[in-house]
């Protein structure tokens, strides 16, 4: 038989809405009743409740029940609970034990298969949970593992992540093609994949590299969509007077120590703004037109403190536009209704129209400033890896805060070389010293067009990107 010691001893009935029963026999049942609840207290978790003996034997579950077989899932044992509380929901006062909003997931009936002091065996009849699945004892923690395969045959996982589908360049959309096309503003920021697992969230740069830890106030979004399995692609977004600013960004992409992330989500924020969904509860949306992927993902309603989905608009190309420029916007990407989601490739189906051009680039030397710069860098040295070598571009001098130059002298200095790292001869500057560097440091500018030599005219420094690897950097055709 069960036991309510614990469970009474941890609340107080006058305080909590909870059912508390008072001493005394416990009731008697066909043991075949279970309940899942969704639990936001201090982390979401889920709590499984099976009916034995008179109680609910209960376990958190931190990321729910596992959609697959081979996914073990970590399940804590808690006190036994009573049978009312099959049916609780609500909200727990903060102060007391358990504090937060409680759901019921899911009930029904489960059969027991096995049920021992280190193995609980069970078949679930739910309206969400369906399967057979088992409880085994690990030390002082149990494991929970689905036994069988989906209920769904073409549950396909969800990827650890991929990379973006990247937009090409261009003007807008004909007009008489204009409701062939739906119109995003163009935000000056960082594209990012959240894969959302469990209520947990992860996040990965465009190369793949995980930053979940570099932006924690993003982590709400996982809480948000609960037991949904979901891969989003967005952005993200520093603002600074109501405006998106890549130089706010910047300031927190470089940042590692744990203390200091904690200190820059209050003084610098950012914002997640998510415009694709890449898979959804074992499917890959991929495939669907950009018109379907939308609707779904408008369907998931996401917003929050730090996340939202910003509006499409559907055939409103030059509208769009000239609103991005009267609210200093850098453009719009126009992106084809009727498009699929190409990870890791430059499509047509998605343009980008901007007054301004962007190039990733490689840095390979810098030059030493005077005046306010005298003992920094003054200017960089650009190229972009090609077949034969790094072919140089030009350099930039503009768009640097100090904080910047700051930590590109530092970087720049530590990566000295005898050599350039150029392909050809280099304009010389007899004026200032030139200091070559490994070419390891990528970065971005902005500039107007290319030169028929192949150079940048009248670039801008955007920023650092260290989400990218040189060698991913592709060399453009400067007569595009």
């Amino acid at each position: 038989m069960g036991d309510l010691t614990e469970y009474r001893r941890k609340r107080d009935a006058t305080r909590t809405p909870e059912p508390v029963p008072g001493p005394g026999p416990l009731p008697s049942g066909h043991d075949d009743t279970f309940v899942i609840q969704e639990h936001h207290a201090s982390r979401l978790h889920w709590d499984i409740r099976l009916e034995r003996g008179g109680v609910l034997v209960s376990w958190a579950v931190p990321k729910g029940l596992p959609a697959e077989p081979g996914v073990p899932r970590l399940a804590i044992r808690t006190e036994d609970h009573p049978l009312a509380y099959a049916t609780f929901a609500g909200r727990i006062p903060r102060g007391e034990y358990g504090a937060g909003t409680m759901t019921i997931w899911d009930t029904g009936h489960y059969e027991t298969l096995q049920w021992t002091r280190s193995r609980v065996e069970i078949v679930l009849h739910g309206d969400r949970a369906d399967g057979r699945f088992l409880f085994s004892r690990k030390g002082e923690n149990w494991v929970l593992h689905r036994l069988d395969g989906p209920a769904d045959p073409t549950w396909t996982p969800l990827p650890e992540a991929v990379a973006p589908m990247l937009a090409t360049p261009g003007t807008l959309p004909p007009t008489e093609e204009d409701e062939q096309w739906s119109y995003e503003f163009k935000w000056d920021g960082v594209r990012a994949i959240a894969r959302v697992e469990g209520g947990r969230l992860s996040l990965f740069s465009r190369n793949g590299g995980e930053i979940t830890a570099v932006y924690p106030e993003i982590r709400g979004l996982g809480e948000q969509l609960g037991s949904t399995q979901a891969l989003l692609d967005g952005e993200l977004v520093a603002f600074q007077d109501g405006k998106p600013s890549f130089a706010a960004l910047q300031r927190r992409m470089h940042v590692r120590e744990a203390t200091a992330i904690r200190r820059l989500t209050e003084s610098q924020p950012v914002h997640y703004l998510v415009f694709d969904l890449l898979h959804l509860d074992g499917g890959s949306t991929m495939d669907l037109r950009y018109a379907e992927r939308r609707r779904l993902l408008d369907e998931l309603a996401l917003s929050g403190p730090r996340w939202l989905t910003p509006p499409a608009y559907p055939g409103a190309g030059a509208a769009v536009l000239r609103a991005a420029q009267d609210a200093g916007l850098e453009g719009v990407v126009a992106k084809r209704l009727s498009a699929r989601y190409h990870p890791g490739r430059r499509s047509p189906g998605w343009v980008k129209v901007t007054d301004l051009r962007n190039q990733e680039v490689v840095v390979g030397g810098w030059r030493t400033g005077h005046g306010r710069r005298e003992g920094l860098v003054g200017s960089l040295m650009l190229g972009v890896p090609t077949g034969t070598g790094l072919r140089y571009i030009g350099q930039v001098g503009t768009g640097f805060t100090q904080e910047m130059l700051q930590l590109l002298t530092r970087q720049l200095t530590a990566l000295a070389s005898d050599n350039s790292p150029f392909t050809g001869a280099i304009p010389a500057d007899r004026s200032r010293a030139t200091h070559w560097v490994t070419p390891s440091v990528v970065g971005e500018v902005t500039f107007r067009e290319w030169t028929r030599d192949g150079r940048l005219r009248t670039p801008s420094w955007r920023g650092l990107r260290p989400d990218r690897d040189p060698a991913d950097i592709a060399a453009p055709d400067p007569l595009d």
